[in-house]
């Protein structure tokens, strides 16, 4: 028999007899024989595959056919859960090989044998004693550590704070509970495997270290499968900076002290935390005020912030100077100095430091904030990437190209010598859907817009009888929008931010007839199949809003390159995303839908032919009778 990839996943292959839903496609097979040239050659090879493809089997048939050590990242860890424990074990029995997996999480998602039996001496968990028990008697009968089996933890962040470990906290191989350490076993477990199925910020993370000597988990891998590889840029700009929080200044305060009482012959230790837990509490105030990022310089210029920073940065000195001597007492010690050391470097790097490469930014948080120092463009530290690890590498998406093809996405992460291959969907949008875009709108920076949006969408939703997304470009459309169908509907209507994503996602499935509104987070990765999602509604075109420092850097950046920086990145970037939102509608070969664009200016501007011809050919609707005359059809 033929074992080429796409043989396998052929009509004759294994997949077709073994798997009852599985259904012969042909652009999967493309994708499948590309993959397996990429591994046999060493290639970079960038997929966009989309909707209905099956990319996740057109990478995995060829990765466990290759005999090759390969790591596959995902976007999130949910997509990582359905990977490892449903699509591979599919495959792997299918084809019949004993393929060797692992599963690898970030250190947050396992359990701190020596914090969780620190816990009880934390002051901040007396009430949740009758929880901690729960957890310690969990403790003593899981095999993999992973938190997620204690079930939801939502508003129990601060156990879940004491019962896990972070890069600054864990104390790695000083740890008395190091042999029984969740995290170092699911590490040797990884590098011990043929797959591991891993996240993109363990992907980044793993290079960052392996720059300063200590990264481990792709040691030795041939070749890396990036899937919802558009969410790289983004992620890389993130990790190749600098970030210094007032969290971390906190932590190591209050540890440093932890252990300055447990010892209790240390008074200058003990002084010199209390004095950073109280300099950075006075930085923390520094951060309130206007919401939002902004550059170093117009945060510094606040008043006394530039004060309130330095007297921070002087008890973090002060901090050091005091548990230096103390270094080599216990491993809690050693790692309180190692960790002062680190954000001492961070903060030079991000107050003092001079790079035209990089920008300087601001950003509070619930409680205080965060300086970064990011740089403007990732492209060089990408290529230093792969060339760390050197292979095969796949990056592919669902949406990666815009109408002019992959060039803004290859240009960000350095990839232009690249191979590329586009595939399209395999289902049938001339007959499963259709576009409508609506008349009279006012322009989008109207200040009545987000009403006129509600006023557009009341029919459609009358039309549909519910089973709409209504999917927004700002949280500020989002509560303007929801308030205006609130008052208008009697259907349910769900809305981002009242209950967990899965929470709302379930609500809304189970209730077939309702109405969700969100905006980001509900943009992608979101899976809604069958008569339960009949809508989609975009507000407007999601272009990056202005003001953001590390995005306005990088639009200069693109101007004193002689650039154009609307067409350069802000079009492209805006195609991308909205592609992803539409891609919400048709999950399956059985969909039928309406996908409601409401932006005027797809109609009024000379880009909006490029926008409409990068989303899927469909037919286009004009007024609302053609809206009622289909959605009674596919009713």
């Amino acid at each position: 028999m033929d074992d080429s990839s796409a043989a396998l996943l052929g009509a004759d292959g294994p997949l077709a007899a073994s798997l009852p839903q599985f259904t012969p496609r042909l652009p999967q097979q493309e994708m499948a024989e590309a993959v397996e040239q990429a591994l046999r050659h060493d290639h970079t090879l960038i997929v966009e595959a989309g909707t209905g493809t099956g990319k996740t089997y057109a990478y995995l048939v060829p990765a466990l056919m290759s005999g090759r050590r390969v790591a596959i990242s995902t976007g999130t860890k949910t997509l990582q859960d359905q990977l490892y424990h449903r699509d591979l074990p599919r495959v792997r029995d299918a084809l019949g090989i004993p393929v060797r997996v692992a599963l690898l999480k970030g250190r947050g998602n396992y359990l701190c044998l020596y914090r969780m039996k620190r816990a009880r001496l934390v002051p901040a968990l007396k009430f949740l004693y009758l929880r901690l028990r729960e957890v310690e008697d969990w403790a003593r009968r899981t095999q993999t550590g992973e938190i997620s089996e204690l079930g939801s933890l939502e508003g129990e962040e601060v156990l879940v704070r004491q019962i896990t470990s972070t890069a600054d906290n864990c104390l790695g191989s000083r740890c008395p509970d190091f042999d029984q350490c969740h995290v170092a076993r699911a590490r040797r477990n990884a590098q011990a495997a043929d797959v591991v199925v891993i996240n993109h910020h363990l992907l980044f993370a793993d290079f960052v270290l392996k720059e300063e000597g200590f990264g481990q988990i792709l040691a030795g891998t041939d070749a890396v499968v990036v899937d919802e590889a558009h969410q790289l840029p983004e992620l890389a700009a993130q990790f190749f900076g600098q970030r210094l929080s007032t969290r971390q200044l906190q932590e190591l305060a209050k540890d440093s002290q932890t252990e300055a009482d447990n010892l209790g012959d240390m008074p200058q230790l003990r002084e010199a935390a209390e004095a950073l837990t109280a300099a950075t509490a006075r930085f923390e105030n520094a951060f309130a005020g206007p919401q939002g990022r902004v550059t170093l310089q117009e945060f510094l210029s606040r008043p006394m912030t530039r004060e309130l920073c330095a007297e921070a940065g002087d008890a973090l000195q002060a901090l050091f100077e005091a548990v230096k001597p103390f270094e080599e007492r216990n491993a809690e010690l050693a790692g309180c100095v190692q960790r002062a050391d680190d954000l001492l470097r961070r903060y030079g790097h991000i107050i003092s430091g001079v790079d035209p490469e990089q920008v300087r930014w601001a950003e509070p948080a619930l409680r205080g904030g965060s300086l970064h120092a990011t740089p403007i463009l990732v492209a060089e530290g990408f290529r230093r990437m792969l060339e760390t690890y050197p292979g095969a590498w796949v990056l592919t998406s669902a949406t990666l190209a815009t109408s002019d093809g992959f060039g803004h996405f290859t240009r960000e992460l350095g990839l232009e010598q690249a191979h590329t291959l586009q595939l399209e969907s395999p289902f049938d949008f001339e007959s499963q859907a259709r576009l409508y875009l609506p008349r009279d709108l006012p322009e989008p920076n109207h200040p009545e817009y987000p009403e006129a949006v509600v006023h557009a969408v009341l029919p459609v939703i009358d039309a549909s009888r519910g089973g709409v997304f209504v999917l927004c470009t700002s949280h500020r459309a989002l509560k303007r929008i929801a308030a205006g169908l609130r008052a208008r509907l009697q259907l349910p209507i769900f809305v981002q931010g009242e209950d967990s994503r899965s929470a709302l996602l379930e609500a809304f499935t189970q209730d077939g007839n309702a109405v969700l509104v969100g905006t980001s987070s509900f943009w992608e990765g979101v899976d809604v199949k069958g008569q339960a999602l009949r809508v989609v509604v975009i507000d407007k075109l999601p272009f990056t809003a202005p003001g953001d420092p590390v995005y306005e850097a990088k639009l200069d950046a693109i101007r004193r390159g002689g650039g154009k920086p609307f067409f350069d990145l802000q079009l492209p970037e805006a195609i991308v995303m909205l592609r992803q939102g539409a891609g919400r509608l048709i999950r399956d070969a059985e969909d039928r839908g309406l996908l409601m664009l409401c932006d005027p200016r797809l109609r009024s501007k000379g880009y909006g032919r490029q926008v409409l011809d990068s989303l899927p050919r469909m037919p286009v609707l004009t007024d609302l009778g053609e809206v009622r005359d289909w959605m009674d059809a596919i009713s």
